[in-house]
C-alpha cells in the first residue's frame, strides 16, 4: 500500500529540513550530512562536536515518538523482510562511503550550494533509487 502524497505536510517537513540544515550551519559552520553525523559518533573520534551529534539524532529519533504519542497516524511502508532490510543497509551504507556523503549532505546542503560533486551525486542516487523502486514494484 503506497500512502498517499500530501502536499502541505510535504512541504512543512521539506520547511523543517531546511531550517534545521540551516541552522547547524549558522551555528557550527558545519553541514546537515546524516552519515557524517553518525559516523563522527563512532571512534575514533575525529572532533570534539559529540554532544551537538548526539543531541542531533537524538532529536531525529524522538520527533517521530512525539508525533505518535499526540495520536496523529503516521503513514509508512515498510518491508517485512528483515534479509531484504539487512541488505538495503549495506548498500545504502556504502553509497555513502562511496559518494562521499548521503542523501542529505548532498541532496539538500550541496544541492543549496551548488556543488558539482553534490549535483552528480544527487543524480546518481536520484536514478538508483528510481529504478530500485521499478524493480522491487513490478517484481523484476
Amino acid at each position: 500500500m503506497t500512502p498517499a502524497f500530501t502536499p502541505l505536510s510535504a512541504i512543512c517537513g521539506g520547511l523543517l529540513i531546511a531550517a534545521a540544515a540551516v541552522l547547524r550551519m549558522v551555528a557550527l559552520g558545519r553541514i546537515t550530512g546524516i552519515s557524517g553525523i553518525v559516523s563522527r559518533l563512532l571512534p575514533p573520534y575525529k572532533d570534539h562536536d559529540f554532544g551537538s551529534r548526539l543531541a542531533f539524532l537524538a532529536g531525529l529519533m524522538l520527533a517521530p515518538l512525539l508525533v505518535a504519542m499526540s495520536g496523529q497516524p503516521i503513514p509508512h511502508v515498510l518491508s517485512g523482510d528483515a534479509g531484504q532490510l539487512a541488505i538495503a543497509g549495506v548498500l545504502v551504507g556504502f553509497g555513502s562511503v562511496l559518494g562521499g556523503g548521503c542523501t542529505s549532505g548532498h541532496g539538500v546542503c550541496g544541492m543549496a550550494s551548488l556543488s558539482a560533486r553534490s549535483l552528480v551525486a544527487t543524480a546518481v542516487f536520484m536514478t538508483a533509487g528510481i529504478i530500485t523502486v521499478f524493480v522491487v514494484r513490478h517484481g523484476i
